[in-house]
């Protein structure tokens, strides 16, 4: 059995080098993350349940980063066609 030990540093070394967590990146993802929040964040249901997870929100700004993108136009129609 093979054991694979995974320290933070590594993870650190990790992030510094993965293109997807650059500064202009974790901009880009916080940019998209607010404008997901304030368009679906608030959305209740008729129970006053949310509509949209959390989760759904944070993982459309991930993989809208993560696959390239490199402004925020479209991430609306992208999360309403992927996301809901």
């Amino acid at each position: 059995m093979v054991k694979l030990l995974y320290t933070l540093e590594d993870q650190k070394i990790f992030m510094n080098d993965d293109w997807r967590y650059s500064d202009d990146r974790m901009e880009l993802r916080q940019k998209v993350y607010s404008l997901l929040l304030a368009r679906f964040g608030s959305a209740l249901d008729e129970n006053g349940e949310p509509v949209y997870s959390m989760n759904s929100i944070t993982q459309c700004s991930h993989d809208w980063v993560s696959q390239g993108n490199v402004r925020s136009d479209g991430i609306v129609k992208y999360f309403q066609a992927y996301y809901t």
